[in-house]
């Protein structure tokens, strides 16, 4: 099977919905990002996202029950997959992999 690789913002989003657990719809997964990152991010570009998530099976989604605070509407709840589960932890290796192999003096000039 062909590997499917998570862009930055593909891995954020993941990784958002992953600590939201049944809470992840998409107008909170938008705030959290905005208020976790102190970065500007919109509603159709985390939607967008979301929609390249569930096409590579990284997350599944489902409708949630209607609430008065939207109107009687219902939330679309994403979780994230057992490929998106695996996707993120693969994310996570390599980047520290990655951070291992930066000299020890090189981390101490940048304060890290």
């Amino acid at each position: 099977m062909k590997r499917a690789f998570l862009g930055e913002l593909e891995e954020v989003v993941l990784l958002t919905v992953a600590a939201l657990q049944e809470q992840a719809y998409c107008a909170l997964i938008t705030q959290t990002i905005d208020q976790q990152m102190a970065r500007s991010i919109s509603f159709p570009t985390v939607h967008t996202t979301l929609q390249r998530l569930a096409e590579k099976g990284f997350v599944s989604s489902q409708m949630g029950g209607a609430t008065a605070e939207r109107g009687g509407r219902q939330k679309r709840l994403f979780t994230v997959t057992v490929a998106g589960q695996r996707a993120l932890i693969e994310c996570r290796l390599v980047r520290s992999q990655l951070w291992e192999q930066i000299p020890t003096p090189v981390l101490q000039l940048w304060g890290a």
